[in-house]
């Protein structure tokens, strides 16, 4: 019976030392406080991973002395020194276009998720001998993390193709209205897929007539913002 004890007395306080690991926090838009979801957290030091829910909650282990970073495309990464395990809030400013693309072009190009993170790849996978691989939390974390992984990647595509430079090329516009017709117009993974350079061009050119056929106040976006 004692050893009983002190073996439920050791279990939970594993239970608690591994629940004070957990950093909670929301994320929201600056300026909006609108919640934002799927964004990409990551603790630099112990390399845990995890994505916002719909609510814009996070949890993820991590201590004091951690370094997370917050990515989400369309917005400026952020960067938290964990000095206590109190809730966070914090708070992600959208970036223009051509911010993003910098953003991708000078830093995350080498980024590879099937390198970097492969346990991700192994817990998404579902065996159908195996009902705890289809409903279990770390299952079904994985898998949202894979689909947000492929998206990334296929928006890193576009960005490579769909450039502020060529697209500057092939029609007259500079500056904030470049970005908020390449904005409006950003084609989608599928088309840049299937139809090469001339295609590309095509659309280009036909959107700018469209464009143009807009009233100027909806030439923009409204979240489109210049920093």
């Amino acid at each position: 019976m004692k050893r009983f004890f002190i073996f439920f007395v050791v279990l939970l306080t594993a239970r608690a030392a591994n629940a004070q690991e957990l950093l909670k926090g929301s994320i929201t838009e600056t300026g909006t406080h609108e919640k934002l979801t799927n964004v990409f957290i990551r603790d630099t030091s112990n390399k845990k991973i995890t994505l916002a829910d719909n609510e814009g909650r996070f949890a993820i282990k991590a201590e004091p002395g951690h370094l997370l970073i917050f990515d989400s495309p369309g917005y400026m990464a952020d960067t938290l020194y964990v000095i206590d395990m109190k809730p966070k809030s914090i708070e992600l400013r959208p970036i223009s276009i051509s911010l993003r693309q910098v953003n991708i072009n000078s830093s995350r190009t080498t980024f590879d998720p099937h390198t970097e993170y492969p346990e991700v790849y192994t817990k998404s996978k579902v065996y159908v001998l195996s009902p705890s691989t289809w409903f279990s939390k770390e299952g079904k974390d994985a898998r949202r993390l894979k689909h947000f992984f492929a998206t990334e990647e296929q928006e890193r595509h576009v960005d490579e193709v769909f450039t502020v430079a060529y697209v500057g090329s092939i029609v007259p516009l500079k500056g904030i209205e470049l970005e908020n017709f390449m904005a409006l117009y950003r084609p989608t993974y599928a088309f840049i897929h299937n139809n090469n350079g001339p295609s590309l061009a095509a659309y280009i050119n036909d959107s700018y007539k469209k464009y143009k056929a807009l009233p100027p106040e909806k030439r923009k976006l409204d979240r489109l913002v210049s920093q």
